[in-house]
C-alpha cells in the first residue's frame, strides 16, 4: 500500500468523524464535527433532565402517601417486583387436577413395572448376592454314606460346576458337545462386570417404581381432602407412606 493511498485513506476517515483545524490551531488536534457534537450534547441534556425530573419527585414525595400499587407490588433489592396472585381454582378443578396427576404417574410407573419384568425375565436373578438360594437336600441312610457322600457324582457333574445355580451341564452333556460361548479369564470378567451393571439397574429402576406408587398415594390422600367431610388424622405423612385419615361416614343421598 502506498503512502499517498494510505494518506487518503486517512483523511477520509478523519472527514467522516472529525474535521481539521485552521492552521494556526494544529497544535490543539482534530475537531469534532458538529452534528457529533449535537446528538452528544442531546443526549446529556435529556438525561440531565430525567435526573433533575426524578431528584425532584423524590424531594417532594410525601412519605405518608398512598396509593393502590402499595398492596399490589414490593421492593426487593431496592427494586420494584409485583406481587403474583395465587391462581384461584374451585374444588371441582382442583379435583381435576389431581385425577390427571393420578393418572400421569400411574402411566410413568406402569412402564416402569413392565421395563423391570423385562429385565428380570433376562436376568432371571441369577447368582444375584443378597438373593435368596435355592436348596437341594439329600437324604442318606447312615452316617458312614454322608461321610462318603460326593455331591459332584450325585449330580453327575464336573467337580468344578458344582458352585453353580444355573448353567450346569452334566457329564454326559460335556462329552457329546463342545463347550460354547466365552472361555477366556478376561472375556467371563467382562460378562460378570456387564451383569452386575445389569443388576444395579434393575435395582434402580425398583426403586424408582416404589417411589412412583408412594407418589400415586400421597396425590391420592391430598385428593380426597378436597371433600369437605369431617375426618380425623390417624398417620401422619412420612417419606414412604402417605397421612392416613379416617372419614366420618355419611349417607350419600
Amino acid at each position: 500500500m502506498s503512502a499517498a493511498f494510505r494518506k487518503a485513506l486517512k483523511s477520509r476517515q478523519r472527514e467522516h468523524k472529525e474535521r481539521s483545524q485552521p492552521g494556526f490551531r494544529r497544535n490543539l488536534g482534530l475537531l469534532e464535527k458538529k452534528k457529533d457534537y449535537k446528538l452528544r450534547a442531546e443526549d446529556h441534556r435529556k438525561k440531565q433532565n430525567t435526573l433533575n425530573a426524578l431528584r425532584k419527585k423524590a424531594l417532594d414525595k410525601n412519605p405518608d402517601e398512598f396509593y393502590y400499587k402499595m398492596t399490589s407490588s414490593k421492593q426487593q433489592d431496592g427494586v420494584h417486583i409485583i406481587k403474583q396472585k395465587p391462581e384461584e381454582v374451585t374444588d371441582e378443578q382442583a379435583k381435576l387436577m389431581r385425577t390427571q396427576d393420578i393418572k400421569y404417574v400411574e402411566m410413568k410407573r406402569v412402564a416402569e413395572a413392565k421395563k423391570i419384568e423385562r429385565l428380570k425375565s433376562e436376568l432371571h436373578l441369577l447368582d444375584k448376592e443378597g438373593s435368596q438360594r435355592n436348596t437341594h437336600t439329600f437324604f442318606c441312610d447312615s452316617k458312614k454314606e454322608v461321610l462318603r457322600f460326593d455331591l459332584a457324582a450325585q449330580l453327575k457333574t464336573a467337580p468344578e460346576l458344582v458352585n453353580r445355580v444355573y448353567n450346569r451341564p452334566t457329564l454326559e452333556t460335556l462329552h457329546k458337545e463342545s463347550v460354547k460361548g466365552v472361555a477366556t479369564p478376561q472375556q467371563l470378567k467382562q460378562l460378570a462386570k456387564k451383569r452386575q451393571h445389569e443388576y444395579d439397574v434393575l435395582k434402580q429402576r425398583i426403586e424408582r417404581e416404589r417411589k412412583m406408587f408412594v407418589i400415586t398415594q400421597k396425590i391420592q390422600a391430598r385428593k380426597d381432602l378436597l371433600d369437605k367431610k369431617e375426618k380425623v388424622k390417624v398417620k401422619k405423612e412420612t417419606v414412604n407412606s402417605p397421612a392416613i385419615y379416617k372419614f366420618k361416614m355419611q349417607r350419600q343421598r
